[in-house]
């Protein structure tokens, strides 16, 4: 998880939920941070302050000399480990993690790891070397091993080595969806004994994500469309590009949508990059953002005409839900995660079908003309997850 500078996406915006859920729980709860020079110990008191300066409410403090003998003078790391070191209770080599672990924590402690990081056989040793301890990681997706094309050699070599120490070390796994659930038992029924599965649905009401203001978020024509995501080949940015040029061909400037592309950009998609950049139609029609924070994505989203989800695959969908959490219009692929949680709410349109996009855009834009300046409105009773939900779940099982 990214603790400085840089507004949390996808699995970090789980870390950050799990990381306020837990500072609120009456039970005693530890951080464990791997760093550059080994691992940190945080208690209950130590999260809150990680949270406050996550939040903005506390700065964050000056990098000490470790820091600046270990890192980049510019890199936020330079700030978030001294004040990890600040703030702990503890800290050690690798070697010495159990000794730490068994030091500080109780017996019966429940080791959750949300991240998908900084999962190893000497870390989960340690973990279980604490009397009666158990260890529940949360998997997200087997994205890497479902769709390859997707992920570079080495996250995919990375991805299938965790998954496997997971199947033989886990108490018990998390899951974001039964489709998810059911691609981690394909994979691991097979290889030998399947832990417990417990599936807890993504909370989309946005309790959790107020990170920074809204102040400065730029000023766009209407109607806009909002296409919100990481920019990498999963995503699908190229099917909007295309259906932006074509309704450019057919429609009269006064009519023409704008499209706002929000995210940053991410890894093995230069021709969308190239497009995006060298686009006649970017400044026009098209605007890219790479750094905004949640806040004003949330200002961007109450103001659009609808938000665009074309993804080949997805292990869960935060921003669809969130869109549609807020009563914004969402047009999506009818992947099964999200008939899932989502049900009937979106637009439902096939990556295959650009026609269906084109028309879902423009009948969208239509209405929004004839909305006028009218913000979309949170709805009432939509069953939407909550992330109230979510840690009952969590904290039951554990």
């Amino acid at each position: 998880m990214q603790l400085h500078s840089i507004p949390p996406t996808g699995i970090d915006r789980v870390c950050f939920a799990y990381l306020k859920a837990l500072c609120d729980a009456p039970e005693p709860v530890y951080g464990l941070v791997r760093t550059a020079s080994g691992y940190v110990l945080l208690d209950d008191v130590g999260m809150q302050e990680v949270l406050a300066r996550m939040e903005g409410r506390k700065p964050w403090g000056p990098p000490d000399f470790l820091s600046k003998l270990l890192h980049k003078p510019d890199w936020y790391k330079h700030y978030t480990e001294a004040e990890l070191r600040r703030l702990r209770i503890a800290r050690c080599q690798p070697a010495f993690l159990g000794r730490i672990l068994r030091r500080h924590l109780p017996e019966g402690t429940v080791y959750l790891n949300v991240g998908q990081s900084n999962v190893t056989e000497r870390l989960i040793r340690a973990v279980k070397s604490v009397p009666k301890s158990r260890f529940v990681p949360f998997l997200h997706d087997t994205i890497p091993m479902d769709f390859p094309d997707y992920q570079t050699p080495d996250s995919i070599k990375r991805f299938e080595q965790m998954f496997a120490m997971l199947q033989g070390s886990a108490d018990a796994i998390l899951c974001n969806s039964q489709v998810s659930a059911d691609d981690v038992k394909r994979h691991m029924a097979p290889l030998g004994v399947v832990p417990p599965i417990h599936v807890a649905h993504l909370g989309v009401d946005n309790y959790f994500f107020q990170y920074g203001d809204n102040k400065g978020i730029p000023t766009l024509p209407k109607p806009y469309f909002v296409l919100l995501g990481t920019i990498e080949p999963r995503k699908n940015h190229a099917l909007i590009l295309d259906v932006w040029e074509a309704l450019e061909k057919e429609l009269p400037e006064q009519e023409m949508p704008h499209l706002v592309v929000c995210g940053r950009r991410g890894w093995m998609n230069d021709e969308v990059f190239d497009r995006l950049d060298n686009s006649p139609q970017r400044s026009r029609y098209l605007h890219e953002f790479n750094e905004l924070n949640d806040n004003q994505i949330q200002a961007l989203q109450k103001g659009s005409a609808g938000s665009l989800f074309p993804s080949f695959c997805e292990g869960f969908g935060l921003p669809p839900g969130e869109a549609a959490s807020m009563g914004v219009p969402v047009i999506c692929n009818p992947l099964p995660v999200f008939r899932e949680f989502l049900k009937d709410i979106p637009i439902y349109a096939s990556v295959a079908d650009s026609y269906a996009w084109k028309q879902a855009i423009k009948e969208l834009a239509q209405q929004a003309r004839a909305r006028g300046k009218t913000q979309w409105q949170t709805p009432t009773g939509s069953g939407l997850p909550t992330w109230e939900s979510h840690f009952n779940v969590v904290l039951k099982m554990t």
